[in-house]
């Protein structure tokens, strides 16, 4: 592990991703909370992961996280298989699955090196998470690799024109004295683990360009309208202040297309 991926790593395994929406113990009350919780947030993960399609389908997921959206893949009847980089990812997501019943093939392993045979999966699934790896190209053909011919990719990257974006270069550059500094750089040293990326939708057009097909869109988030905290790296009484005069519904109505969240649907 080089030393990048071995700083991501130590950054979610100090606090898995979603872990502050974990706040009533990891029962099954507490862990149906989170689920609660992180859909009322993030409202758009539903439709696009398609959870109800997985029945009898071979499912991978990059990035399990606390196991949410696993959970509601395993509750499909998907034949599941989950990896995280981090053993506290997966130590949470078996945790869940076992108060909960169900079943799946999780293990710590990395997405630039997927420890499957190729074409091993009908749907790849990943949300928010290979934009953190130190080579992101690379896990984007690890997936279209392990993926069957037809099969489907559901990816969510950072969207690098965002609202959440703007908001960083203007605290940690503009603010700074330093406005030459790049919205690349702020990224990586600024937004969660350390080296984390952002692309516009052509880069993106171009990460996907050996996939059949691949569908693009962008959606404001709550980071964006700042409705709610801003993860683990930022706080603050600048930050407090904002998120009572900021003025959502004009985002909503002129700046639909600067949300953070890139949903990419690739074809093999």
């Amino acid at each position: 592990m080089n030393d990048l991926k071995r700083e991501v790593h130590d950054f979610w395994n100090e606090a898995a991703c979603g872990e502050r929406l974990l706040l009533d113990g990891t029962d099954r009350e507490g862990y149906r909370e989170q689920l609660r919780r992180r859909y009322e947030l993030e409202p758009f993960i539903e439709p696009f992961a398609r959870f109800s399609e997985s029945r009898g389908r071979d499912v991978l997921e990059i990035g399990v996280g606390l196991g949410a959206d696993h959970q509601r893949f395993a509750e499909a009847g998907a034949r599941l298989t989950g990896i995280d980089l981090t053993e506290r990812a997966v130590e949470h997501t078996r945790r869940r699955l076992d108060l909960f019943g169900l079943r799946s093939d999780l293990r710590v392993a990395d997405a630039e090196a997927l420890p499957f045979p190729d074409a091993s999966f009908d749907v790849v699934y990943s949300w928010g998470v290979l934009h953190h790896s130190p080579d992101t190209p690379r896990a984007i053909e690890e997936v279209r690799r392990v993926l069957r011919p037809g099969g489907t990719a559901r990816v969510m990257i950072y969207h690098s024109r965002s609202l959440v974006g703007d908001m960083l270069w203007v605290r940690y550059a503009l603010l700074r004295g330093r406005p030459w500094r790049s919205r690349r750089d702020v990224y990586a040293h600024h937004l969660e683990s350390p080296g984390t990326k952002a692309y516009t939708v052509a880069e993106a057009r171009d990460l996907f360009g050996r996939y059949s097909t691949a569908r693009i869109s962008t959606v404001l988030t709550h980071g964006d309208l700042l409705s709610s905290g801003a993860g683990q790296r930022h706080g603050g009484c600048l930050l407090s202040l904002a998120r009572l005069v900021w003025p959502r519904p004009i985002f909503r109505l002129l700046c639909p297309r600067r949300g953070l969240f890139m949903l990419v649907e690739a074809t093999k």
